[in-house]
């Protein structure tokens, strides 16, 4: 799979196809274990870069959204699953979709991917916080406004 004419404008890794983000990342030897292959919870690194890359994309910055706004987006549930593990030098794309988009709430399904085989699958949870107080809160309009087209439900 290679980007679209023009999908990585910025240096921004990822793009849209359909209402799937998807974002390639590339398997260093950092993120191996003795073995060569993945390590298991690098791929929770993975994930949660794909997802700011996904929310970066839609021009919702979690810094700005902090700073201007007093809002965090915070990991409630994972599950994972894995099938196959990536290896060193494996260019791997993670896609990222949103299958249900909530008050609070952003029901994520992720799939890191080498070509057309599926290594890992997670079903992710991220709730919206208060910044000050970590207690959930709502996400405002103009965020649902920029989220809906992407959502699957």
């Amino acid at each position: 799979m290679s980007a679209p004419e023009g999908g990585q404008e910025y240096g921004l890794p990822g793009w849209f196809d359909g209402k799937t983000h998807v974002c390639p990342i590339r398997i260093y030897y950092e993120d191996t274990d003795a073995g060569g292959i993945v390590y298991y919870a690098n791929y929770l690194r993975f994930a949660e870069r794909a997802r700011t890359e996904f929310l970066r994309s839609l021009s919702l910055d979690q810094k700005r959204l902090r700073e201007d706004h007093g809002l965090l987006f915070v990991v409630r549930r994972v599950e994972v699953d894995y099938e196959w593990p990536a290896r060193l030098d494996d260019l791997v794309w993670i896609h990222t979709r949103m299958a249900r988009l909530g008050g609070a709430r952003l029901d994520l399904e992720q799939d890191v991917m080498l070509g057309e085989t599926r290594l890992v699958s997670l079903k992710v949870q991220v709730v919206t916080v208060d910044a000050e107080n970590t207690r959930a809160r709502r996400l405002p309009t103009f965020i649902r406004d920029i989220l809906m087209p992407y959502s699957q439900s």
